[in-house]
């Protein structure tokens, strides 16, 4: 089995353990870590909407969890209507444990439809450069 098979194999198997009863909107991402290993995460709402994780952010923090810190590839997957993506803070979540270009699946019921680099969907990813004084 392929890589993108595998993510998205994983992210479709943890989305149905997400908990969203307030949206029924369920999202799962799954990584691939430089080391080999896969880690999945799923969303989390809350009541208090502010309160709640993505399924991105799930992942990482099972990845660094795992003792891993950099991921080669990640797949996120949802049933909406439109294709998801990771959200803004996501991304630059993503982007502290990346490189601009790490491949971001986009994925639904019917299978992987994008591929896209971090870089493409987060072109102005604030980094270490950023937090330099004059």
């Amino acid at each position: 089995m392929d890589i993108k098979q595998k993510l998205y194999e994983k992210a479709l198997e943890i989305r149905e353990k997400a908990y969203a009863p307030y949206s029924k909107y369920k999202v799962g991402a799954a990584i691939l870590s430089e080391k080999g290993e896969y880690y999945v995460g799923c969303n989390v709402e809350n009541i208090s909407y502010p309160c709640g994780t993505c399924a991105e952010a799930g992942a990482i923090a099972a990845m660094i969890a795992g003792g891993d810190r950099k991921i080669s590839a990640l797949l996120v997957v949802s049933f909406g209507k439109n294709l998801v993506y990771p959200c803004g803070a996501c991304l630059q979540r993503i982007a502290e444990f990346a490189t601009p270009s790490t491949v971001i699946y986009v994925a639904d019921k019917k299978g992987i439809r994008e591929t896209h680099t971090l870089a493409e969907l987060l072109p102005y990813a604030f980094n270490e450069e950023g937090l330099e004084n004059e």
